[in-house]
């Protein structure tokens, strides 16, 4: 596809992506402004996410430390999130290439982002595993309140709030009983730890935003809408 064609269709897969968020935020009677959209571009290259830029997007998603590392300088621009899973390995790198860390889903992983942030300020999500299959990763929601306390009162990491993937292939009905319990665990947890700045929702791909969006995420994690079918995932 010619670099203008492929221009083209990101900003209208853009564009779309938001309609979508407007229409159901106002149907939810919520402000679409309370709504951060996630452009996940992983295994998609500099040039396309540059597009997306180009296109108004601003937030950009990736799933592995080691393609943002070589990706991010080539985009130039953009706050970038990890929304995949962290290894404690890589957990120095993603303090410094990511705004947002959504996977912290251990004591040992918070511990480690503490000692290696190098007194950078670090936001992160706790991920809470809600349908019980194992390859999508997070906690179970009965350990969340010890490791959230944790990160308050041994780290000055910031929790900024939760982040759960949907049922795969489920109903509208079912992804909106899993969004709606990320919510309600969000509200307890506030109230918990009333001195962290628990507000953020992330919850809601491509084939469940309308549903997360209705039960109240703050970020949603769009790509295959925004920029198509992925390229088979690269190497290390």
């Amino acid at each position: 596809m010619k670099l203008a064609d492929a221009a083209g269709e990101v900003a209208a897969n853009a564009a779309a992506v938001r309609r979508q968020i407007t229409e159901v935020c106002r149907e939810a009677g919520r402000s679409p402004n309370s709504v951060t959209l996630v452009a996940v571009c992983k295994t998609f290259d500099a040039t396309t996410v540059r597009l997306g830029l180009a296109a108004g997007l601003a937030d950009f998603g990736e799933n592995r430390v080691q393609e943002a590392q070589a990706k991010i300088p080539q985009v130039g621009g953009g706050r970038w999130h990890l929304v995949g899973r962290l290894q404690r390995n890589k957990a120095r790198a993603a303090t410094q290439l990511f705004s947002l860390i959504h996977s912290v889903d251990s004591v040992r992983l918070a511990r480690r982002l503490e000692a290696v942030r190098d007194d950078r300020p670090c936001g992160v999500l706790i991920q809470i595993n809600l349908t019980g299959a194992q390859a999508q990763g997070g906690i179970e929601p009965a350990e969340l309140l010890h490791l959230a306390s944790v990160l308050d009162r041994e780290t000055n990491l910031t929790l900024r709030g939760l982040m759960t993937i949907g049922p795969m292939g489920a109903d509208a009905a079912a992804s909106r009983a899993c969004f709606r319990r990320l919510r309600e665990l969000r509200d307890s947890l506030r109230v918990s730890l009333p001195n962290q700045p628990i507000a953020e929702l992330s919850m809601g791909m491509t084939d469940d935003l309308d549903a997360a969006l209705m039960e109240g995420a703050t970020i949603v994690r769009v790509g295959r809408a925004i920029f198509g079918t992925r390229s088979p995932t690269p190497g290390p």
